[in-house]
């Protein structure tokens, strides 16, 4: 099945969702149709309970080379340029009669920032295909994802600093997360851009492999997720791990991971998942995330799942 849209493509085959960035002409360059495209693709693999895991890659020989450019030197000054990205239509201007910003306005959020915390709500897991350049939001967009797999063609940079403005997407909170705080000032204040076996020393990426096997590479990961693990466990363990990135203490972590073991372990996914083993045959989960998810959750209030 294939869904309509004209920046990126989704494509489902079975239990695996397939997001590809579709503007090869221009390198895939990330625009605010591909933006809210991406936000709806991750809305409807969230919806439909066959898909068991998304890869994302891009089309042609880049996977995404960072904002689309063609405003030229007003590309990064929203209110100047000419047009209109619809995120921020029906919200007004941020910048009053006095010329003071607003920036509480939801005018001034950044676009790639929603996309990567649409990603982090994701209920599915996530697998970024990098077959190529990924600068800007290109490498930033990936960050939410949950591994990610690097073609030996792939090229990597946070080179905001070389175009005058700061690391977006949300990466303040996820790079260092991902790779330690000082690999992740040494990427961002230089800006330099790094190739894959770089990446893949500096905790980037979990491996590279030649380009020929990189899609293999991401289904037979996703293949081996949607074979063996049961989709509720899934959800909630990719939860689970990415926001307790940001807890204070363990108590948290203890709070959360006793209210999905006794919810789980009253399930019948887990009665599956033992007597599948006993009996040495393939476990048959039935629990559907659309319809089966604790009733605990989602036990973040100011981020309810998307």
């Amino acid at each position: 099945m294939s869904h309509d849209f004209s920046t990126i493509r989704l494509e489902i085959d079975g239990a695996i969702a397939t997001i590809t960035l579709s503007r090869p002409d221009r390198l895939n360059a990330f625009t605010g149709r591909m933006m809210h495209e991406l936000i709806e693709a991750f809305d409807a693999t969230d919806a439909d309970d066959r898909v068991r895991a998304v890869i994302v890659t891009g089309a042609g020989r880049a996977f995404c080379a960072g904002a689309d450019l063609s405003e030229g030197a007003k590309t990064f000054d929203y209110a100047a340029r000419s047009d209109a990205e619809s995120s921020r239509a029906g919200h007004g201007s941020p910048v009053g009669p006095d010329g003071r910003v607003d920036y509480a306005n939801e005018a001034v959020r950044d676009g790639g920032g929603r996309v990567t915390l649409r990603i982090f709500e994701s209920l599915k897991p996530v697998i970024a295909a990098v077959n190529g350049p990924a600068v800007g939001v290109g490498a930033t967009m990936q960050l939410p994802m949950d591994v990610r797999i690097a073609s030996s063609d792939a090229r990597f940079g946070f080179v905001f600093a070389r175009r005058g403005i700061v690391p977006e997407a949300a990466s303040s909170w996820f790079l260092p997360r991902i790779v330690g705080i000082s690999r992740a000032l040494e990427w961002c204040m230089t800006g330099r851009v790094f190739d894959a076996a770089e990446a893949h020393a500096g905790g980037l990426v979990a491996r590279v492999v030649p380009p020929a096997e990189l899609l293999p590479a991401a289904t037979a990961l996703a293949r081996e997720i949607a074979d063996n693990a049961a989709p509720v466990s899934v959800a909630l363990t990719r939860q689970m791990l990415w926001r307790m990135l940001g807890a204070d203490h363990p108590m948290e972590a203890h709070r959360i991971d006793s209210r999905a073991i006794w919810a789980r372990g009253r399930s019948a996914d887990a009665k599956e998942g033992v007597m599948s083993f006993l009996e040495k045959r393939p476990a048959r989960f039935a629990d559907r995330v659309s319809a089966d998810m604790p009733d605990f959750v989602p036990w973040w209030p100011d981020r309810p799942y998307g």
